[in-house]
């Protein structure tokens, strides 16, 4: 029976890369801490992107504890260029950058037509309460008052600095 190689696993069997590249997997094997054989797609994608050698000279070169966090990114980027070769995971940051941008500019239109539809519901007029009944608003030429979408209301502020919107 093998006796145990010292890995934090505590596994008889070998890492995920070594078991991958067909070798014995030493009790001293860098791949082992961070490539466990339960998970071969970490390193299977790694390899296919890195290649072997490479990620074992970039985790010798790097001190222990910052390891993990290096693997980590490795197998990040190595699913990432899986997906799109060219750009590999800035493609994706810029993907999201351009729906966050997409998303800001909807959400400025929104305010703004909710602002808009305030304006209209308060006209400035010699009488405010004529704009809250249907039938005077039609024979003063004002558009009657409409059920918001929005469920915000303009409420006063003081010299605090408090916005002009509260939740309803």
């Amino acid at each position: 029976m093998k006796e145990s190689s010292g890995r934090k696993q505590g596994t008889l069997s070998p890492c995920a890369a070594c078991k991958l590249l067909r070798r014995r997997c030493a009790h001293d094997c860098v791949f082992a801490p961070y490539f466990p054989a339960d998970e071969p797609h970490k390193f299977a994608s790694v390899h296919k992107v890195f290649g072997a050698s490479n990620v074992n000279k970039m985790l010798q070169e790097l001190p222990e504890h910052q390891r993990s966090d290096a693997v980590s990114s490795m197998v990040y980027e190595a699913n990432a260029r899986m997906r799109d070769p060219v750009y590999g995971c800035v493609g994706a940051i810029s993907s999201l950058q351009q729906q966050i941008d997409l998303l800001q500019t909807q959400l400025a239109i929104a305010q703004a037509e909710v602002v808009h539809m305030r304006m209209r519901q308060f006209p400035s007029t010699s009488t405010p309460s004529a704009a809250h009944s249907p039938e005077t608003a039609g024979k003063l030429n004002i558009p009657a008052q409409n059920k918001s979408f929005f469920t915000m209301d303009m409420v006063g502020h003081d010299n605090m600095g408090e916005s002009l919107w509260s939740s309803c």
